[in-house]
């Protein structure tokens, strides 16, 4: 029989309470935003490995209100940028001014744009150029911006969650790889069922207003953020999520579907996010470790927005949730 020494016995409980304060959490959000059980899920799952989302889905389903929703229940700050293809860096990270003041001398002064906030909606991410965009992604990465030689720091903890509509593509710029491997997932969002919409329909044409509860603060969530990353996982999870992303390379040997409808695959990164995102998932859940259930759930969040489709795939018909699936299915 083995027995929990007081270190592990101490996790165990922090691991307990942190679950009851994200499924309380999860439980709030729910009672706004209707039929979305599985973003939320997601969403939640992001903010706790300390990673960026990529919200795709066609305008209408909440996913506006679904950051302002999470930002007051979870105590962080939360800001909207409307992404426009007339949005320069400046507009995002801020600029410095030069101070003309009476009797002293010109100096400059950086004034703070909106990305120094804990929880940033960057809406239609797509329609602002590769300018604006590369400003995001260094404070995404980097967790600072850089202007006129001077590091500035965006508040801790600081995340994005940008959304992108797959139906309108006139005038968009395609997101580049590299800020797509920024993002711990890609969550799509799609219509609610006849129950949640019928709930939604009669919450939000009343006259009653609908009140959001905060569960947790800033620190308390940073707090959860680094309990995440003390949940053990078990060497088959750890070979799991390997082979898993592995397998989703061409040129490796080591899947004929991959090397045929796959054009690149993911890198290092993906394998992170999935170790991360697969430790929060059990903590959402109350459980003390991740299971091969959590890789297979998170797969495609993790991998699809990593991969490009071949030449060979478009003209077959193949997508690449199809192709996720059909590599998940070997770890089983």
């Amino acid at each position: 029989m083995t027995t929990l020494t007081q270190t592990d016995s101490d996790i165990v409980s922090k691991i307990e309470s942190a679950a009851e304060r994200m499924q309380k959490a999860h439980k709030a959000a729910s009672s706004v935003i209707f039929g979305q059980d599985e973003v939320i899920t997601r969403a939640l799952i992001t903010i706790l490995s300390g990673g960026h989302a990529l919200l795709i889905g066609v305008p209408g389903l909440a996913k506006t209100l679904l950051v302002e929703t999470l930002g007051k229940v979870l105590g962080l700050d939360a800001t909207r940028i409307q992404f426009t293809p007339d949005l320069m860096p400046s507009d995002i990270i801020g600029a410095e001014v030069l101070e003309d003041a009476p009797g002293q001398r010109r100096s400059f002064r950086f004034i703070k744009g909106p990305i120094f906030t804990q929880l940033l909606m960057a809406d239609e991410i797509n329609r602002a150029s590769p300018k604006t965009q590369s400003a995001l992604l260094q404070a995404m990465q980097e967790h600072h911006v850089t202007v006129a030689g001077q590091r500035h720091d965006v508040p801790q903890p600081f995340h994005v969650l940008a959304t992108q509509n797959p139906l309108e593509q006139e005038g968009t710029y395609p997101l580049p790889e590299a800020q797509l491997d920024r993002f711990l997932l890609q969550i799509d969002v799609s219509y609610p069922d006849l129950v949640a919409e019928r709930r939604m329909l009669y919450a939000t044409t009343g006259s009653e207003e609908r009140k959001v509860e905060n569960v947790l603060s800033a620190a308390e969530l940073m707090a959860t953020q680094r309990l995440v990353r003390q949940i053990p996982v078990s060497d088959n999870i750890v070979e799991a999520i390997l082979s898993l992303v592995r397998s989703a390379r061409p040129g490796t040997g080591a899947s004929e579907l991959t090397d045929r409808y796959v054009a690149w695959g993911p890198g290092p990164r993906a394998s992170q996010a999935l170790m991360l995102a697969v430790r929060a998932r059990a903590l959402l859940d109350g459980r003390l470790a991740p299971s091969i259930d959590d890789v297979a759930a998170l797969a495609d969040p993790v991998l699809k927005h990593r991969m490009a489709l071949s030449f060979a795939a478009r003209a077959e018909g193949q997508d690449l949730s199809s192709i996720v699936a059909r590599l998940t299915e070997a770890l089983e």
